[in-house]
């Protein structure tokens, strides 16, 4: 199978760092053009550079703060122009914590990076989408999708939404052969999982990797994913070999998640 993105081009957000910058690099490497989407320039510059050009694709880059509906409002008239094959939702996670303790704010909060930006970004290209009978849409979530994770109360609850959105628009869309899956990465070599851990040590007055080793006890495979497999997992559902594969989870975490 040899995954052929010629021809399509992608909009990837949150595409400066992570796993989000991982999936522009496959993409591009899969021979799709890239436009990526995030909020420092200086970065997206960099990304950019990155990018493969071997099939002469020409990439590009959007800026907009997720934090501010503002600002990615002001971009759907020219995202609506663009047209988009392939749309990838990602941005950062809300802040680790209790539910219970966690002010309204950051649930307003994330609530409004998460579910309503996909769904700006998502209607700004479904219409090009069903113009020509194709469409990829993923959505970049998390295993709390299928399991609660300690101490994630914001996240869990907002994932959640964003997976029963996901799963909606699925069904309204498939008669476009428009298709929108979500990827359920695990613990990632992120800046985010750097995050978590130091938080979580800081908290319970332990050393960093005491946490970390907690962790991967966890995960049957022994390890953190690196971001490059959940990417991977996101080209096969862009190609045509994952055509009739919708409305579902595809969960990247090294077997940690307790349920299928």
């Amino acid at each position: 199978m040899k995954i052929d993105l010629k021809n399509k081009t992608a909009l990837v957000c949150g595409s400066t760092q992570g796993i989000g910058k991982a999936i522009a690099v496959q993409l591009a490497e899969c021979g799709a053009s890239v436009i990526l989407l995030a909020r420092n320039e200086d970065k997206l510059k960099k990304v950019v550079q990155e990018l493969s050009t071997s099939e002469g694709q020409k990439h590009h880059y959007l800026i907009a703060d997720y934090s501010n509906n503002d600002s990615v409002k002001a971009l759907i008239p020219q995202i609506s122009e663009l047209h988009i094959d392939i749309l990838i939702n990602n941005t950062g996670g809300p802040p680790a914590g209790k539910a219970i303790d966690a002010p309204i704010e950051e649930y307003f909060a994330a609530f409004s990076a998460h579910l309503i930006n996909n769904q700006l970004m998502t209607q700004a290209v479904i219409s090009n989408m069903k113009k020509n009978q194709f469409g990829r849409i993923i959505n970049i979530i998390s295993t709390s999708v299928k399991v609660p994770l300690h101490n994630l109360g914001v996240s869990n609850t907002i994932r959640g939404a964003v997976g029963n959105w996901s799963k909606t628009i699925a069904n309204e869309l498939a008669p476009f052969q428009i298709t929108v899956n979500n990827i359920l990465p695990g613990a990632t070599e992120t800046e985010r999982l750097t995050g978590i851990i130091s938080t979580k040590a800081n908290k319970l007055s332990k050393a960093n990797d005491e946490i970390k080793d907690e962790m991967l006890m966890e995960i049957p495979m022994g390890r953190f994913a690196k971001p490059e497999e959940p990417a991977y997992a996101a080209a096969f559902l862009c190609s045509h070999f994952a055509s009739y594969i919708t409305g579902t989870n595809v969960v990247v975490d090294g077997g940690r998640t307790p349920c299928l």
